[in-house]
């Protein structure tokens, strides 16, 4: 399988308190030669003077400076980096429970989720809920990395034995593609470089895993959902009556010459040209930024998508969304926000609380109607016009949602169509 060397993975960690999420990244950070001389240099003078014999890896990680004196994650921290195969973002998600809302925003965008484990104690409690957060969020890939292995003498006993622990609950969740690896983050077993201490395990090591995921898949194809960003119109002298829609497809295949129609309008046209930077090219798919032109002059704006004629997302008005409250002050019940979908902003209203999950058992609540930070419940919203809306499962960026205090304009919660 080729893999596109300018293609972008983007991949969060998640694991317990102490698990070593950040001693991992900064171990492949590390290993794969992508740390800047004055970063190392910066590194081992404060690793020299916390008392450590060598380069402590999570100091490449923690940036903010509570993490560093607590030796803890707090916030998202996003790092970068490249090998001659592949772009990666990492996000580097926090442990505890009450930064719930801080995983969610970083999985977000992920293809593939990297979840530690240690080797030591197994499947937890936070293992559970990292693990249902990113079924819940429709990660396509599931990295289950069981650390410390160093620790348990690399036994393949104890991998195999929490490998069935992961499968036992699991198999409730909906996940497409996990794959487990046995390694230590600490020494570099199996990160980058291939362990010599396990000979048992013949798979590959993370960082090739990472590079060789296969996610041109991950993007539908088959529903063409194209959000228009803003209209161009030019005006000049080679442009006198250019009339382009611009915004980046959010799934499918757009060619010229489709029968196309325009929601919510319901007008119908088809495809005259298609632009993708200053080149005219007759196709082009998620996920390129492009603008195009149609045959009929139909009055096209802003938050309107342009789709395909017999393939078209659902117009609701009244809907429910799993959400994830991201606020420090609670939900305000019948309270009205501002709901963000693709590039389209209308009214919207909370219903009623369907239920709450209890992340930790999976349980729902349905006598607790109140919202609070980091809180996941189903809820009922109402719009002030039709929205249109995909699954969530068929389509991440047409099914996702945010909201916004009209009063405050902060982001209170994130959203997935159910």
């Amino acid at each position: 399988m080729e893999i596109n060397n300018n293609q972008l993975l983007r991949f969060t960690t998640a694991g317990s308190v102490d698990d070593g999420k950040s001693t991992l990244i900064g171990r492949l950070l590390y290993d794969s030669k992508s740390i800047f001389e004055d970063q190392l240099d910066s590194i081992t003078a404060t690793s020299a003077k916390k008392g450590h014999d060598g380069i402590d890896m999570a100091l490449f990680t923690d940036g903010l400076r509570d993490e560093r004196e607590q030796g803890i994650t707090i916030d998202v921290a996003y790092r970068y980096f490249t090998t001659p195969k592949r772009k990666f973002i990492i996000a580097d998600t926090p442990g505890h429970i009450q930064y719930t809302r801080n995983m969610v925003t970083g999985a977000s965008t992920a293809n593939a989720a990297v979840i530690l484990i240690d080797a030591r104690h197994g499947v937890i409690e936070q293992t559970k809920r990292h693990s249902f957060i990113a079924s819940l969020l429709n990660i396509p890939h599931l990295i289950v990395c069981i650390n410390k292995m160093d620790l348990v003498d690399y036994s393949e006993e104890v991998y195999n034995k929490i490998i069935g622990q992961f499968e036992e609950f699991s198999s409730k969740l909906l996940m497409k593609d996990v794959r487990f690896i046995p390694i230590s983050a600490l020494l570099g077993d199996n990160v980058v470089n291939r362990s010599k201490n396990m000979d048992w395990y013949q798979e590959g090591t993370l960082l090739s895993t990472l590079e060789n995921l296969h996610i041109s898949s991950d993007i539908n194809k088959i529903d063409a959902r194209f959000a228009v960003q803003t209209v161009l119109r030019p005006q000049n002298e080679d442009f006198r009556d250019y009339r382009g829609y611009a915004g980046r497809i959010a799934s499918g295949i757009y060619r010229v010459g489709d029968e196309v129609a325009v929601l919510p309008s319901g007008f119908q046209s088809k495809i005259k040209s298609i632009n993708a930077g200053e080149h005219e090219v007759q196709e082009a798919y998620a996920p390129m930024s492009i603008s195009m032109t149609l045959e009929d002059d139909i009055d096209v704006s802003r938050g309107n998508m342009i789709v395909r004629k017999n393939n078209q997302p659902e117009m609701e008005q009244e809907f429910d969304v799993m959400l994830c409250w991201l606020n420090n002050d609670p939900a305000k019940p019948r309270a009205k926000y501002t709901i963000v979908h693709t590039s389209h902003e209308e009214r919207a209203l909370f219903k009623e609380v369907v239920y709450k999950i209890d992340i930790n058992t999976f349980e729902r609540d349905k006598t607790n109607q109140d919202l609070a930070m980091n809180d996941i419940a189903r809820v009922k919203i109402r719009t002030t016009r039709r929205m249109m809306l995909d699954t969530y499962r068929e389509n991440r960026n047409t099914g996702s949602i945010i909201l916004i205090d009209e009063n405050t304009n902060e982001t209170v919660a994130a959203g997935m169509v159910v």
